[in-house]
Parts: structure tokens; C-alpha cells; sequence
């Protein structure tokens, strides 16, 4: 988008709370973490991306076993991916959100299997990345391809100009 950035890493709690539900999760999510970032540069993005069927909600796996789970769960079956981007200013804290469904072909258990030897699943929500080798489990998607990536590159220009940053420029205040 031509913006310079910095990445800052302060890492939040990502437990669910008691009854939360997949949208409420991940809005409350991406708040925690652009105000976590928050610091004296201006402003800060903060984003995350979960897979849900239903109330369920699938984030990253915390191991193999748990990938190859979630990945019989998908497989076959529509989902949604819901990614929400918000920005905090210091004063003002505004988000978007990208909400996809994504359609998983059957899955044989070799192919779970083999995908998960790559490694790829456990660092990504719902234990698939389509930006990777996970792209070939997927039949449709209706949405946003790069919403289902992490970060809807649509939903956040909107979100910036709303903060007076020039995507094109980089520059703020237009």
C-alpha cells in the first residue's frame, strides 16, 4: 500500500471468554492488539484471522494432532474465515471487517496427513494456508481472497482513509 510501517510484537492473551462468539472473539482480538502496539509513532493496526463453523472456533493449532482434527472437521464442509482489522490512534479505536466462506474438499486422511508433515498448518487459523501448499484443499471461496490470507487489503485502505492516511502517498492528512 506504499505505507512505511514498523512491526511491533506485544503479545496479548488469545483465550476465548465463556460464551463469546467467533465475531465477538475476533473483533475484541484485533482491539487488544492495535492497543497493544499502540506507542509514539502515531497510530498502529492491529489484525487477526479466525476459522469458525457455527460457534466453533478454530485459531491455530496448538500441535499435529490438533491440525490433522480441525482439518477432518473442515474437510468437505463450507466455513467462514472472518478477519477484522482495527487502528488506534491513541484516541479514536475503529475496525472493519472481512468475512469469507471458504469451501474444503474432501480430504483423504493421507493427504492430511502429508500436509501436516510439511509444518504448514500450525502456524495458520483453521490448520490450511491458501497462500500456500493449503491453496489445493480449496474448491471455492466467496469473499476476500486476501481476507482469508490476514490482512483484507480493501477493508483496510477504507479503514486508513477514514484516519486521513493516504495509501497511495503514505502521507497523512488528505
Amino acid at each position: 500500500m506504499g505505507i512505511d510501517f514498523e512491526l511491533v510484537n506485544n503479545p496479548i492473551s488469545e483465550d476465548v471468554k465463556a460464551g463469546e462468539n467467533p465475531l465477538d472473539y475476533v473483533v475484541r482480538m484485533s482491539k487488544e492488539k492495535a492497543k497493544a502496539g499502540f506507542g509514539e509513532k502515531g497510530l498502529t493496526i492491529g489484525a487477526d484471522t479466525i476459522v469458525s463453523m457455527g460457534n466453533r472456533i478454530f485459531g491455530k493449532p496448538k500441535s499435529v494432532g490438533d491440525a490433522k482434527e480441525t482439518l477432518k472437521i473442515l474437510s468437505g464442509c463450507e466455513h467462514v474465515v472472518l478477519t477484522v482489522v482495527a487502528i488506534f490512534d491513541g484516541k479514536k479505536l475503529e475496525h472493519v471487517i472481512s468475512e469469507s466462506k471458504v469451501q474444503i474438499k474432501e480430504l483423504s486422511f493421507q493427504e492430511i496427513d502429508d500436509y501436516c508433515k510439511t509444518g504448514e498448518p500450525l502456524d495458520k487459523a483453521g490448520s490450511y494456508g491458501i497462500q500456500g501448499i493449503g491453496g489445493i484443499f480449496v474448491h471455492q471461496i466467496k469473499g476476500s481472497y486476501s481476507g482469508i490470507v490476514g490482512l483484507p487489503l480493501f477493508e483496510t485502505e477504507q479503514l486508513l482513509s477514514r484516519f486521513k492516511i493516504d495509501t497511495w502517498s503514505g502521507r497523512i492528512g488528505s
